[in-house]
């Protein structure tokens, strides 16, 4: 029996949007997932595939099942084009996630794929993008008692970064979490035998990687109107990238809105800390 948790992380970026990310000087997705679960499971072993990028393998069957669960990052991608190539096979991937039982988690893009995989859909978001830090996340009653949220405070801020938002569930989706730019903010969805915890937010960024996702964003986030041009979004960058380096600069904290629950790794990761207690180690060596 393995003592140490074995997770594959799925990155769900194309091959093309990772590369921007690097040359904006942010972290990929799955980079991110791995130093997160390694953290939070020390000994854990962590393989990352890119179900985006032509020719990859995907495991199945006993391949899949090696794995004692699989973290799903977010992607640039649209997950209701589902004819498009990037797409198809990491929705095939989910369906073959529930089959076989092993447990997910993931963020943003995760809770969208697992909700299509299941029968549920996601559209382009009626408001535009969420980008930043989501706003008064708050619990709904099945979220007060869901085990992913123990521990967690019952309203919070969180990182965040999308265009998309899961509008319908399928049979056996739970609605955890919401607030008043995004109703499904978190999930829960049972799907023959298989579970997906995810959430729409990201608690994999720290204030470094959202200043990097900005700097990338930059030309897009000004056209959406949320800077005036290059040299407001610099300055947003600057401020974040300032209070990445030095977390006790209050006067910082204060102009940007930032509080415990963004700047706390603890925090921050709770849900997922959670889902490796509650769903990955009782499993372990299944």
């Amino acid at each position: 029996m393995s003592k140490e948790p074995r997770f594959l992380v799925v990155d769900g970026y194309s091959r093309t949007g990772r590369e921007d990310l690097e040359a904006g000087g942010a972290s990929t997705a799955g980079v991110l997932y791995r130093k997160m679960l390694a953290r939070l499971s020390p000994g854990c072993t962590v393989d990352v595939i890119y179900p985006a990028d032509p020719g990859v393998r995907l495991p199945e069957g006993a391949g899949l099942e090696f794995y004692d669960g699989l973290a799903w990052t977010g992607s640039s991608l649209t997950v209701w084009k589902e004819n498009d190539p990037d797409v198809i096979p990491q929705i095939e991937l989910m369906k073959a996630a529930y089959r076989h039982r092993v447990p997910s988690f993931g963020s943003c893009w995760a809770a969208q794929i697992g909700a299509v995989a299941a029968g549920g859909r996601c559209v382009a978001h009626p408001y535009g993008r969420e980008m930043g830090i989501a706003r008064k996340i708050c619990l709904t009653p099945e979220g007060r008692g869901h085990p992913m949220y123990h521990g967690k405070p019952t309203v919070f801020d969180a990182f965040i970064s999308h265009d998309d938002e899961v509008t319908h569930l399928p049979a056996g989706g739970v609605c955890l979490a919401s607030n008043a730019y995004t109703s499904i903010q978190a999930l829960s969805i049972t799907h023959q035998g298989g579970v997906i915890w995810a959430v729409q937010y990201h608690p994999e960024y720290d204030l470094h990687e959202l200043a990097r996702l900005i700097h990338c964003r930059t030309r897009k986030l000004i056209d959406l109107s949320f800077f005036e041009d290059e040299a407001d979004a610099a300055a947003y960058v600057a401020k974040l990238e300032a209070l990445h380096l030095d977390p006790t600069r209050k006067d910082l904290a204060w102009q940007l809105g930032i509080d415990s629950d963004v700047m706390n790794a603890d925090v921050r990761t709770q849900e997922v800390k959670n889902w490796i207690e509650q769903l990955v180690l009782p499993g372990l060596g299944r």
